[in-house]
């Protein structure tokens, strides 16, 4: 691990970062946290450049829980509000107000509202595709399954899709919960690569780290406990493949960024920082064939 910082509390808006997305643009990451007050600009090193509150009248949700975040490009965000599994469509203005009540959206899926509902979403700039993950299940099958979703996202107002296709079986996986998703595509040195269909998957409950394909298989795992003791919620990743991690305060005065820096060999040797000790091979650690 090569970076640790706090992150401003600016009122409220900074606490319990929840999801954190990079905007290669930019060169800048956003994040919010799931009490849903705003999303806050962050330098590479945490340091705050700006941020956008929320205003969620309007919108009928009874938790403002902003748990999924991703950047489209040119300023423009994707938000979801955990608990009804809706994304918000917007566009970021420093030092402004997103009224997402008259913002366009899509239903992700149509399962009952609760606390197991959507936790991660990342964008395809390939083709404009999404990527969700639900986290988990409760037995209940009006609030749905622990889920991997993948596809077009069409955003209206008044609501747009009412769901994308499942992609594969989410217990493939083996992780306890799913907390975030993040499409590899926008790393530079996997495009034209089989590693640019691939995603990174974060489980805060299992905490791990681990790419899988799009049917599913886990291709490398990494233990990312030993990090902190706060909850971590969110993950991104940049061009140059380094990997962004924001956790909650958990009673701590701050929530945390941290920062993996990977090298820069071809894609099949692909290696990243472990919980702050030394390079670890990303493939090294795959999980055995039956």
């Amino acid at each position: 691990m090569t970076g640790n910082y706090a992150l401003d509390t600016l009122g409220g808006v900074g606490l319990e970062a929840s999801a954190v997305t990079f905007a290669r643009d930019r060169g800048s990451l956003f994040f919010v946290g799931d009490e849903g007050m705003g999303i806050v600009e962050i330098g590479l090193t945490g340091t705050t450049l700006g941020s956008m509150a929320f205003n969620w009248a309007g919108t009928g949700s009874t938790n403002n829980d902003a748990e999924g975040l991703t950047y489209l490009g040119g300023g423009q965000f994707v938000l979801v509000d955990e608990r009804p599994q809706r994304a918000y469509l917007f566009d970021y203005q420093a030092g402004g107000t997103v009224a997402l009540g008259s913002t366009p959206y899509a239903t992700i899926s149509n399962y009952s509202p609760s606390n197991i509902g959507i936790e991660g979403i990342s964008y395809d700039a390939r083709d404009g595709s999404f990527v969700t993950v639900k986290q988990d299940a409760d037995g209940n099958p009006a609030r749905g399954p622990q889920e991997v979703r993948a596809g077009q996202l069409s955003f209206a107002q008044g609501g747009g899709s009412t769901s994308i296709p499942v992609l594969f079986d989410a217990g493939l996986l083996g992780l306890a919960n799913l907390s975030d998703v993040q499409t590899l595509s926008s790393v530079d040195r996997f495009l034209g690569t089989s590693v640019a269909d691939n995603l990174l998957i974060l489980s805060l409950d299992s905490g791990r780290l681990v790419e899988a394909t799009r049917s599913g298989q886990v291709v490398s795992s990494l233990d990312i406990a030993g990090i902190t003791n706060q909850a971590i919620e969110g993950v991104t990743i940049d061009h140059l493949g380094n990997i962004y991690l924001v956790a909650e305060d958990s009673g701590t005065p701050n929530s945390r960024l941290f920062v993996l820096t990977t090298p820069v060999p071809e894609p099949e040797t692909w290696a990243m920082m472990a919980a702050g000790l030394a390079l670890l091979g990303w493939r090294a650690r795959r999980r055995r064939g039956a």
